[in-house]
């Protein structure tokens, strides 16, 4: 099966690091805004819901974008949402980022809040409601580097790598 993973995140959860190793690990690329963005500058597609379509055409991860939404008629897509405690979140994003907590603090509150208008504005759906996904990994309790592998012990469970 040509698995498509989509992974829906939280400011500050890891979900990138997740997705690298995911994709280090399937040999499949991963895809974010940066990566529909300039496909739809190239001027080959009218919509991101068509550049992620045709992403998806072959085994991908795409990070964000409504890919969830977007794709959830497609058997072949597993839908991720990556959460942690909003101090774990901080904390990550102080050490990346080189921020003070309180700027740190801002930028994830200011983003989160910009994900969820984006996710509402696009699907009419609330951005993190657990019917949306088919799991919701929470990398405070589980931490960021166990994700990836508690993911391929799944996907080979169920046989789809």
């Amino acid at each position: 099966m040509k698995l498509v993973i989509t992974m829906s995140r939280r400011y500050g959860t890891g979900a990138s690091k997740i997705a690298e190793e995911l994709s280090e690990r399937l040999g499949i690329p991963v895809y974010d805004k940066v990566n529909v963005e300039e496909e739809l500058s190239k001027n080959i597609y009218e919509s991101e819901v068509e550049v992620i379509r045709q992403l998806a055409k072959e085994p991908c991860i795409i990070l964000g974008r409504c890919a969830s939404e977007i794709l959830k008629d497609q058997r072949n897509a597993f839908n991720i949402y990556v959460c942690a405690d909003k101090e774990d979140r901080i904390k990550r994003i102080m050490a990346k980022s080189g921020l003070s907590y309180e700027d740190a603090k801002e930028e994830l509150e200011k983003t989160d809040k910009e994900r969820a208008e984006y996710y509402h504005e696009h699907t009419g759906k609330a951005w993190g409601d657990v019917n949306n996904y088919h799991m919701i990994l929470n990398t405070s309790d589980l931490g960021v580097d166990n994700c990836a592998d508690i993911l391929m012990k799944y996907f080979e469970r169920l046989e789809l790598i």
